[in-house]
């Protein structure tokens, strides 16, 4: 594995590759056993060869998209926990990608714990400010498709009860306003979203507070609000993640 590695690490030091020969002088290998095991990174996908010289295959190209796919994550994890300190409140941030409501990160702490997801998170987005308020952001048709896919269904006592009445609230919301929705998802929680723009994505972020400090909610999403900006700089936004 130890001399697979070396090999990878010499191909990769190559933008436009590099022959046999010059990779075996450079991980420091025999010729027969660098040409043994090009032939089997090659086999598995994690090299091609092209016109004589080497270079990084589909499996490697993966690896690598899974490496800054990760280093993504934790870099606006690391920024909810920023903002979850500052303003004490559980910080969320999702978006709506082919078609579905994806939680991407949740920050939260044992003393203000987020909103436990007890029915599924994806299908109830008529019920929660973060699913409302990317919905809100939609076109009219990928907004039927969505709700034809996940139909409207009262979780509480305060839930949207039926489509009409999703679809009159979605259309009275304003433009970048901040979406708060109470008990409608889980008794006892009030939450409040707010939308991002991020070119043609629908993306938010959130917070949530227990329903005896809904006094809360206002000021703090208000906080998060006024510095979403520096927020989205700090992560160096990508919507790809």
């Amino acid at each position: 594995m130890q001399r697979a590695l070396r090999l990878l690490e010499a191909v990769g030091s190559h933008v436009d590759g590099a022959p046999a020969k010059q990779l075996a002088r450079e991980a420091g290998l025999p010729l027969p056993t660098a040409y043994h095991l090009l032939r089997t990174l090659t086999h598995e996908g994690y090299l091609r060869r092209e016109n004589g010289v080497f270079v990084y295959g589909p499996a490697a190209e993966r690896l690598a998209g899974g490496g800054a796919l990760q280093k993504r994550r934790t870099t606006i994890v690391d920024s909810l926990s920023h903002w979850r300190d500052a303003i004490g409140v559980p910080v969320y941030f999702g978006i709506y990608r082919e078609g579905e409501i994806e939680l991407v990160a949740v920050s939260d702490t044992p003393e203000a714990p987020a909103v436990e997801e007890w029915a599924g998170f994806r299908e109830t987005g008529h019920a929660h400010a973060i699913g409302q308020c990317l919905l809100s952001q939609l076109d009219e048709k990928a907004r039927k498709d969505h709700l034809d896919r996940h139909p409207v269904r009262p979780l509480t006592r305060n839930s949207v009860r039926d489509r009409a009445t999703l679809l009159e609230r979605l259309a009275s919301m304003e433009r970048m306003q901040p979406v708060v929705e109470r008990e409608q998802y889980a008794l006892g929680t009030v939450c409040a979203a707010i939308p991002i723009t991020a070119g043609s994505a629908a993306a938010t972020m959130a917070i949530s507070l227990p329903a005896h400090q809904a006094d809360r909610l206002r000021p703090a999403v208000e906080q998060l609000r006024s510095e979403v900006g520096t927020l989205l700089h700090t992560l160096a936004f990508s919507i790809s993640i």
